[in-house]
């Protein structure tokens, strides 16, 4: 998985007149919590746009005061009418302990289905999945070669080593429906 580095400064004051005040300046404030320590901090908004404005799922290494500390992104939240970038939750990474993230799917391979005239649907775009830092993978791989028309793809049908997917393991991933052309051209040859 990639990284994106974040410089962030100490937060002196903590409330609503000091947020303010920061997001005026064009600064984000922050928190970083999962570890032995609290961190309160603010952030140039530039610095989130590669980890936040992305496809790709990137970790953060936070450095504060000198002190670099990975992390994933927990939760953002912005503004109801604006849209403005308000606040960011980092959750911090423990070397040996798993964390929980959501990992883009990506579709390979060629389905005979399709190639008859079915129609190819992806019913989710990430997986939540479990494990250490050094195995979480950038993307999850589905395979679609072997569908037909109306087969699926399951979660409980993936496998990646030293990963555990936190998801319903009969929820479908992708799938490959009948059309309207596959039925009328089923019909003809009947």
């Amino acid at each position: 998985m990639k990284s994106v580095s974040i410089s962030g400064s100490p937060r002196e004051n903590v409330g609503k007149r000091d947020a303010k005040q920061q997001r005026y300046n064009g600064l984000v404030p922050c928190v970083l919590y999962g570890g032995e320590n609290q961190y309160q901090f603010v952030v140039e908004k530039g610095q989130l746009k590669d980890l936040i404005y992305t496809p790709e799922v990137k970790y953060a290494i936070v450095n504060i005061d000198g002190k670099e500390i990975p992390a994933t992104l927990q939760a953002t939240q912005y503004h109801a009418i604006t849209d403005e970038l308000l606040h960011v939750d980092f959750l911090e990474i423990i070397e040996g302990k798993p964390i929980t993230i959501g990992i883009p799917i990506r579709i390979t391979g060629t389905s005979p289905g399709v190639l008859r005239g079915g129609k190819l649907v992806k019913k989710v775009r990430k997986l939540k999945i479990k494990g250490e830092l050094q195995n979480i993978p950038e993307f999850i791989s589905v395979d679609i070669s072997g569908l037909d028309i109306d087969n699926t793809i399951k979660v409980n049908e993936l496998h990646i080593d030293n990963i555990t997917f936190v998801e319903n393991p009969n929820a479908v991933v992708a799938a490959v429906l009948s059309t309207r052309n596959v039925e009328n051209t089923a019909e003809e040859k009947a």
